[in-house]
């Protein structure tokens, strides 16, 4: 595929949504066509996006440890959950479906159904081809969703899903909040500013109580208001079991903390990070971290329990990768090498380890997993 040329007819379909809109959009309808328009959007069309040849790495395609690892915490979940099912949403590139039935099956702890919710047509079928390929003998108990099933008891895993969502930008003036939207300029799309909706400024207000203060004039930032409807969604299909979460976020505090006044908005093109979403439209991702005490308040209001919150670090410190690496020595130095430098990525600071958090979240009789019993950063939050 010819990336300048699907680029200009994605910003031609969004020049026409602006043009029908009266002359501009919301920033998060914005992102939702340069993300997901059937054909066109990001993660609709037909680009590698996942490894060394996309845009970026996740910590599946990092490392198998970290499907692994997850594996151990799913199978303790599942043992005090009234199902033996795991779910998947936005399950990429397929690699910790393979990692994580690989390793059940090793624990004697298989899933009589593994469920991938899949928005994507492209990515669904990538994922078939494989698991088809790499665990045939367990094809049969995976599922493929269109939607939300209307019950669900077992484990549902969520790796970088949430950042996904599509946000809204603000800027805080002195006299009110103004929406962030998207125009045509001559040299494609600009920014241009509308007196922020009424659920907008809503949020913004919430925002601003739960800081204790106002934030300057001139604060740029965003805001998740699908996140409260995800969760929403997640937690009325979910009968008994749990909910794990991982994603690159922060506590509301540090994510609208003073000197971040320019928003948690990243795009990732041929790995390289920036934070220009109006460029490369359509064949770059576009995401925003998470603020995790939106969506921890977004699981109380539905009744769901916090088992835990904490960095992937932590997870997986805590959750298993010293089981994992038993057989570390007997490696050959190559691969030893190899898994060294894998394991850095996925824990230390500056790597993944600490941007990236992990939320467990439940419904019914559920026993706090391993993982979460060392550590815990829920009350900062």
């Amino acid at each position: 595929m010819d990336s300048a040329a699907h680029s200009t007819r994605v910003s031609e379909h969004i020049g026409m949504r602006i043009d029908a809109a009266g002359g501009s959009i919301s920033f998060a309808e914005f992102m939702h066509e340069a993300l997901y328009a059937p054909g066109l959007g990001y993660y609709a069309a037909g680009t590698k996006k996942f490894g060394e040849a996309g845009d970026f790495v996740t910590a599946p395609e990092v490392s198998s440890v970290f499907g692994r690892v997850l594996a151990r915490q799913i199978a303790e979940l599942n043992g005090s959950a009234s199902a033996n099912n795991v779910m998947e949403i936005g399950a990429g590139s397929g690699k910790l479906a393979v990692d994580m039935l690989l390793a059940l099956q090793q624990l004697d702890a298989l899933p009589d159904s593994y469920q991938i919710l899949e928005v994507s047509a492209d990515l669904q079928q990538r994922q078939q081809e494989k698991l088809q390929s790499e665990v045939p003998h367990l094809f049969d108990r995976i599922h493929w969703l269109s939607g939300m099933p209307a019950a669900f008891s077992g484990v549902i895993v969520a790796n970088e899903v949430l950042d996904a969502l599509p946000v809204e930008r603000f800027v805080r003036r002195a006299e009110g909040a103004m929406q962030l939207r998207v125009g045509r300029s001559d040299a494609g799309f600009s920014t241009q500013e509308a007196k922020a909706t009424r659920r907008l400024d809503d949020s913004i207000a919430g925002i601003e109580a739960d800081l204790g203060h106002t934030l300057a004039d001139g604060y740029v930032s965003d805001v998740c208001l699908a996140a409260q409807g995800w969760i929403d969604e997640v937690a009325a299909c979910l009968d008994t079991g749990a909910i794990l979460l991982f994603d690159y976020g922060v506590s509301r505090r540090e994510y609208y903390a003073v000197d971040r006044s320019d928003g948690w908005l990243r795009c990732h093109f041929r790995h390289h990070a920036h934070n220009d979403p109006l460029i490369n439209v359509g064949i770059q991702d576009i995401t925003a971290w998470v603020d995790f005490s939106a969506i921890a308040a977004a699981a109380v209001a539905n009744d769901l329990d916090i088992l835990g919150f904490q960095t992937q670090s932590q997870f997986l410190l805590s959750g298993g990768l010293q089981t994992e690496m038993e057989q570390f020595a007997a490696l050959p130095p190559v691969e030893q090498m190899k898994l060294t430098s894998e394991i850095k990525t996925l824990t230390l600071p500056g790597e993944m380890g600490e941007n990236f958090k992990c939320m467990g979240l439940a419904r019914g009789d559920i026993a706090t997993p391993t993982a979460f019993q060392f550590t815990d950063r829920t009350k900062t939050l």
